[in-house]
């Protein structure tokens, strides 16, 4: 019979290889390796404010050097639309996540696998309460734990990817922390009020109400995002 934590494993894996297209891939992935992903554990105490896709990249590597991570190159899984400066043509194209974070694998503080690469991690993944850890290991509060911070930024779409600039769905590229604007954020829960999709994305639940930190606690976030390891 199965040990519990062997059973765990197996569950795990699943998870992050639910689909037959993933299976190849997904067996000659190790189930456990080093930290290569977590939610931070603060965020900027700016709201969605930052200091640009540099300054949370600069977080990113911070937080994992002080939990003995260092020695890797970790960028945020940020997304920003593109822009079209006056006078510019085409403009400054956009920056999608899902290609700021290599090729993976990733795996937790607690070295479960979370994805065998990013496709796997934007169709099938294993990120949910009990493995979207923070650096240090510790579970995220989520839906019905208080208070609520299940709103992880992102400001992408399901697949990975930045928005049109019609809208602001970055805070202003991530320098924004006043009462105006907007953040896409996904749940790491897999929770939400209603039973849609939308309520259960990890990376593309809904906008929040504003960018300081006061509209983003309002929402049921606080200024968290997630980091992984380029490898």
């Amino acid at each position: 019979m199965r040990s519990r934590s062997s059973r765990k494993s197996v569950t795990l894996i699943l998870g992050a290889c639910a689909t037959a297209a993933l299976l190849a891939a997904c067996a000659s992935t190790p189930s456990t390796g080093p930290m290569s992903f977590f939610i931070t554990s603060a965020g900027s105490g700016k709201g969605a404010d930052l200091g640009g896709l540099a300054g949370a990249d600069a977080q990113c590597q911070k937080l994992a050097g002080a939990a003995g991570a260092g020695g890797k190159t970790w960028r945020a899984y940020l997304s920003v639309p593109p822009t079209f400066p006056a006078g510019t043509n085409p403009g400054v194209p956009a920056v999608n996540a899902r290609d700021r974070i290599g090729k993976g694998p990733w795996y937790n503080a607690k070295g479960q696998l979370i994805a065998s690469d990013v496709d796997n991690l934007h169709s099938a993944n294993g990120i949910n309460k009990a493995t979207a850890l923070d650096e240090r290991g510790n579970p995220i509060k989520g839906r019905g734990d208080n208070p609520n911070e299940h709103d992880i930024l992102t400001g992408s779409r399901a697949d990975g990817t930045a928005f049109a600039p019609q809208t602001d769905t970055t805070c202003s590229a991530w320098t924004k922390s006043g009462p105006d604007g907007s953040a896409v954020v996904g749940h790491h829960d897999l929770n939400g009020p209603m039973p849609e999709n939308w309520a259960r994305s990890w990376n593309f639940s809904h906008q929040s109400a504003g960018c300081s930190q006061e509209a983003l606690v309002k929402t049921g976030g606080a200024g968290r995002f997630y980091c992984f390891a380029v490898q």
